[in-house]
């Protein structure tokens, strides 16, 4: 009988354990060197930050002597100058009591689609502001470009309304507080002067701060409103229910692909209209229009639901259009 406590004798059977058996995995945990590595982003373009840059020179510019003017080597002298005649302290005042209310609104306009993107994990760059120191606003508006496709009806919706929404939060104060500070002129118009159309909300507004005007009154314009009515009137183009305009997108997001009939629509009748009139104020944006396209793509899905509440939204903030749309926004005696 054996002990089952006493230790047994080695059996004949070898084991042979090949190197191939097994593998071995070393990690480094350490700090110098992460666990994991992700692919380095690429570098983010600088030019959003020159346009802004320039866009803000463009309208301090503009503000500032009241008036466009040509970026070029001989009138730069010319516009210099202008400025000494003025008085450096009048420009600088005049310059930023509009670049300053203007690019806010325009800022926080593009920022109200940015961060909706971003909210929906859309692809989105960021603002790119236009300089356009030969107009009478400095500017021709910001950007914001998208990856078409990507976004569905409501989160199209939501990134569409949020940037006039997000702009008349500053364009209408400014244009009321200018208006407080303003004063009523009786005018006759002379050869080459200047005046600006005004929208239906500008009026209400006029009539609630100056009473109702005479024929040859109207207001003179100061920097802090004519930043507000640059503002306002920005906002209303952008609401025209057409193509890639904010306002096209509202309109596809509420009534479907109806949208392009209203869209073609429209078009023609404004086309009608320059012809019979003799306005072409608005040439370049038919132009511009066409170009980029009437019609309105599908979005992701369609078939996602508005809901009662953005459907008010969407249309009371189609409405702005009407009463801050003006046929005539300059006209040169």
């Amino acid at each position: 009988m054996t002990d089952e406590n006493q230790p047994r004798p080695p059996s004949d059977q070898i084991i042979v354990v090949q190197p191939d058996d097994y593998q071995t995995e070393v990690k480094d945990y350490s700090t110098r060197q992460p666990a994991y590595h992700s692919p380095p982003s690429p570098p983010r373009s600088k030019m959003p930050l020159i346009l802004f840059i320039l866009t803000c020179l463009s309208t301090l510019i503009v503000g500032g002597i009241k008036g466009p003017f040509l970026p070029l080597p001989g009138q730069l002298q010319l516009l210099f100058y202008q400025i000494n005649a003025m008085g450096w302290s009048t420009f600088l005042s005049n310059g930023f009591s509009y670049a300053g209310p203007v690019m806010l609104i325009l800022l926080s306009h593009e920022m109200g689609h940015y961060l909706q993107s971003r909210r929906y994990h859309i692809p989105a760059t960021r603002p790119l502001f236009i300089p356009m120191p030969m107009s009478p606003f400095g500017t021709m508006g910001a950007v914001i470009l998208q990856r078409g496709g990507v976004a569905n009806r409501k989160q199209m919706f939501d990134i569409a309304v949020s940037g006039p929404l997000a702009g008349l939060v500053f364009a209408i104060p400014f244009a009321y507080w200018g208006l407080l500070n303003s004063t009523v002129e009786t005018v006759i118009p002379e050869s080459g002067a200047v005046s600006f159309g005004e929208p239906l909300i500008l009026k209400w507004m006029i009539t609630l701060v100056h009473g109702p005007l005479a024929e040859n009154q109207e207001i003179a314009m100061n920097s802090m409103l004519f930043a507000g009515w640059v503002g306002i009137f920005i906002t209303a183009l952008n609401l025209i229910p057409i193509g890639q305009l904010d306002g096209g997108h509202i309109l596809y997001t509420l009534i479907g692909k109806r949208a392009n009939t209203v869209a073609y629509l429209i078009l023609l009748s404004a086309i009608g209209y320059m012809s019979y009139t003799g306005e072409f104020s608005y040439s370049l944006l038919i132009l511009l229009l066409i170009f980029f396209g009437v019609a309105h793509p599908p979005t992701a899905d369609d078939t996602v639901k508005l809901g009662p509440m953005r459907t008010i939204i969407g249309w009371s903030t189609l409405a702005f259009f009407i009463i801050g749309f003006t046929v005539t926004p300059i006209t040169i005696h």
